[in-house]
């Protein structure tokens, strides 16, 4: 997966214009808690049969239990990850299971704002030498990002194969 473009703009934005980057993570941060309210309102509402018809029975009361387990570290965590990371899954199962209000409004700006802040710094400090590094070793990260992705497809495939076992 291809980074989101809310991740795209910040850094442009903020190779751009870097005496403003704070500005742009912090709108950045906002409307992702925006989205974010609007997925948790749906997993409230009705996340629940959504979630059914994605996963087994069993699944539902395992994800449901690491909630009960970890509480907003269930949040912060995919929150902090880039893409591919599918957030908005985890999102939707806080407000379905019932994580508190406060709580996951919390979890969301601390992961986010970690995120995006950091990225916003990276960007200022890193932008212009990391645009031409790419330019210059295109080839060469594309072959690297070729030979990650296919390693993570068989540690998942491999990873998913393993606990259908144990669960067998």
């Amino acid at each position: 997966s291809l980074p989101e473009l809310n991740d795209v703009l910040l850094m442009t934005f903020s190779i751009s214009h870097p005496e403003d980057a704070w500005k742009f993570a912090v709108l950045t941060i906002l409307g992702s808690v925006i989205g974010c309210a609007l997925l948790y309102a749906v997993g409230r509402k009705g996340g629940e049969a959504f979630l059914k018809r994605r996963f087994t029975n069993e699944r539902l009361v395992r994800i449901q239990n690491w909630y009960r387990r970890y509480g907003v570290l269930a949040v912060i965590i995919p929150s902090l990850l880039p893409p591919p990371t599918p957030f908005k899954i985890f999102v939707l199962s806080a407000g379905t299971f019932g994580i508190s209000w406060p709580k996951f409004l919390t979890a969301v700006v601390i992961g986010r704002g970690i995120r995006y802040l950091s990225e916003a710094i990276l960007a200022v400090v890193y932008g212009p030498a990391a645009i031409e590094f790419v330019h210059d070793n295109y080839g060469k990260i594309g072959l690297i990002l070729a030979i990650v992705i296919a390693a993570c497809g068989i540690v998942f495939v491999y990873a998913r194969r393993r606990m259908r076992s144990m669960e067998a």
